[in-house]
Formats: C-alpha cells, sequence, structure tokens
C-alpha cells in the first residue's frame, strides 16, 4: 500500500498508517515525507515494513515493538526513542539521541549520527538492543549507557581521524561499544577504558557487521578488517564510592 504524505500533518498521516496496520496491511510505502513526527510509533505487529521516502521527523519509531522501517534518506531527532523490538535502517544520517533508552531491537545507520546517541540504551533477558553507524558519532556516545552494542565503523572519516567525539561512555556501566579506528583516552568519559579485541567479540561483531553490510549494500570483507577497538565500563558501579564510605 502507498501512502503519500504530500501537506499531510503528522497526525493524520499517523491514522492513516495505523488503519491501513489494522485492515491487514503488511508492506507500507510512504512517499513526500518531509518532517512528519512519530512514524511507526508504538506498532507492535512483526510481520509489518514501513518504506519511507524523504526525511521523517523526530521520534520515529518510539516504543516500537516489532516492525521494520526503511528511511531513504536522512532521519531526524529521537530515532528509535525507547524503543523495545524491530529493526530500523536509515539510508543517510541520523540527528541527536538516536537510540533514547533503547530496550531491543536494531538500528542501522548509513551515514552520520548526532550528539548522546545510544543514551540510557539497556539489555534485560532477552531484550538486546544494537546501534550501528556507519560514519561518525558526536559527542557523549552512550552515555549512561547500561547494556546492548553500539558500533561506530567511520566509514569515509580516515583512519588518522577518531569517528567518535568526546566524553565517550560517560556514565556508563554496561554494554559495549566497538569503534572501527583510533581512539584516545581524552575522548572517554571516566568511567571506560579501550581494549583490544578478542576472538570472542570478533565473533559478536562479524554476523552483525554481515546483516549490517547487506541491508546498506556496503562491501562486507573490506569493513570487517577493521581495525576495531573495544570501549567497557571497568566498573558496573561507577557512583558507588560517590554515595558511600
Amino acid at each position: 500500500m502507498k501512502i503519500s504524505a504530500r501537506g499531510l500533518h503528522y497526525r493524520v498521516l499517523n491514522e492513516k498508517i495505523h488503519r491501513a496496520i489494522e485492515a491487514g496491511e503488511k508492506e507500507i510505502f510512504l512517499d513526500q515525507i518531509n518532517g512528519q513526527r512519530y512514524i511507526g510509533d508504538g506498532i507492535q505487529k512483526r510481520d509489518v515494513r514501513i518504506s519511507i521516502q524523504g526525511t521523517p521527523g523526530n521520534d520515529l519509531a518510539a516504543f516500537m515493538d516489532g516492525p521494520s522501517l526503511a528511511v531513504h534518506g536522512n532521519a531526524q531527532d529521537g530515532v528509535g526513542n525507547t524503543m523495545n523490538g524491530g529493526k530500523i535502517v536509515i539510508h543517510g544520517n541520523a540527528g541527536d539521541i538516536a537510540g533514547y533508552a533503547m530496550r531491543g531491537g536494531k538500528i542501522f545507520i548509513r551515514g552520520n549520527a548526532g550528539y548522546r546517541v545510544g543514551i540510557h540504551m539497556k539489555a534485560f533477558d532477552e531484550f538486546f538492543p544494537v546501534i550501528v553507524i556507519g560514519g561518525r558519532a558526536g559527542n557523549f556516545l552512550g552515555e549512561y549507557m547500561a547494556g546492548g552494542l553500539i558500533v561506530v565503523l567511520g566509514l569515509q572519516v580516515g583512519m588518522d581521524k577518531s569517528p567518535v567525539g568526546t566524553y565517550v561512555g560517560t556514565g556508563m556501566h554496561a554494554g559495549k561499544i566497538y569503534v572501527r579506528g583510533s581512539v584516545r583516552n581524552y575522548q572517554l568519559g571516566k568511567e571506560i577504558m579501550i581494549f583490544d579485541i578478542d576472538k570472542n567479540d570478533r565473533e559478536e561483531l562479524e554476523p552483525l557487521l554481515r546483516e549490517y553490510c547487506e541491508d546498506l549494500h556496503l562491501p562486507w570483507e573490506e569493513i570487517r578488517e577493521g581495525p576495531f577497538v573495544k570501549l567497557s565500563p571497568y566498573s558496573h558501579r561507577p557512583y558507588g564510592k560517590l554515595y558511600s564510605y
């Protein structure tokens, strides 16, 4: 089913999407998207696929639990806000706070992402959130991260430049961040350290990178070679000493 968003208020558009899903539509194509917010929010149908042409507005797929969204363009702030499950594939760039408080599912971004990506991400039981960024990420990546996985590939950034900003992992106490390229200690929050990746890390990365490259038509064999480093917290209670004696 195809829906043209030309001139539509975001409420009208989202009502059309929800009515189509309730009527049994599994494939929905949204054309001429121009900043409409809340697309895909709260949808729980795992067999629904939504293809978006244009630039969706803030909070794309907030609280989503199941569908697959493909954005053929850029996305604004708050992609996957408190997302529980499903997949978002963005063929352009994403704004700030992508994956905020994300609890499950995957967000694949071909280009760059803004500030505070993955802030408050968490994992529990079978829920495990993943964000893969093809370009670079802004400051405060993984801030207060409590679980899940973030990968920054630094494609077209150049190996002599870092693909992440500063204050990476500030307040982080669980989860992992893999970076393809260089990272310096001054870029990190005090709660995390830089580690070389080992065999187990590569076994975790390789199927994820293969899936990412298949979805975005990128050369997996070149990207998988790295070099990668792992950023992870050295304490599960980074603020414990501040509040106890």
